[in-house]
């Protein structure tokens, strides 16, 4: 298997994409991705996507939004056909934006429909800063922290990506950063049954 030919990463190869494939491309200095088998069919379902819509081309899924991220027509619905895209919060469609506004392939003309990407990184952050209320509910918590910090941004002036990366970086490399309610700067135990604080 050849990690690195051309073409890999083409609708058509991850349409016949399998477990140990996904586990050699995602796999760096020994460590792998778990369950190599789900995200296999995540990509054949996002191959399929491409290929029947967007003739095979994810530079035709950006032509075809017109630079837009919300509405109807827009990217983040055009993502959401897309089973790996349908989070209803949006947080890897707003990453992958994110990533294709920065490479030059996506000019967003309706900058006010970006949110940051709520992960687990950006909820700890806020239940610990106290900018969010503890629920056992994740969608509850995640959603509650998107626009926690979408209000921040705003606040603040910055667009909603820089101030996603400010924190998931700084969160990510320091996660005793921020304690309960911005106290107790170690990092407290998970309470049972909940996966984040």
């Amino acid at each position: 298997f050849e990690r690195r030919r051309p073409g890999l990463l083409s609708a058509e190869s991850l349409g016949e994409v399998g477990e140990r494939e996904v586990a050699a491309i995602l796999t760096v200095e020994g460590d792998t991705v778990s369950n190599p088998a789900e995200r296999a069919r995540l990509w054949r379902d996002a191959a399929e996507a491409l290929s029947e819509d967007y003739s095979g081309s994810a530079e035709e899924l950006i032509v075809a939004s017109e630079g837009t991220l919300g509405g109807p027509g827009g990217l983040l619905e055009r993502l959401a056909a897309i089973e790996a895209f349908a989070d209803p919060l949006q947080k890897k469609s707003f990453l992958i934006a994110k990533i294709w506004e920065r490479r030059g392939w996506l000019a967003v003309v309706d900058p006010s429909s970006w949110e940051v990407s709520a992960d687990s990184v950006l909820m700890r952050l806020a239940l610990r800063s106290g900018l969010v209320a503890p629920s056992d509910h994740v969608e509850a918590v995640r959603a509650a922290t998107r626009d926690a910090f979408r209000e921040v941004a705003d606040l603040a002036e910055i667009p909603p990506p820089l101030l996603d990366d400010l924190l998931w970086e700084r969160g990510r490399e320091d996660p005793d950063l921020i304690g309960s309610e911005a106290g107790d700067l170690r990092e407290p135990p998970r309470r049972p049954g909940v996966h984040f604080y």
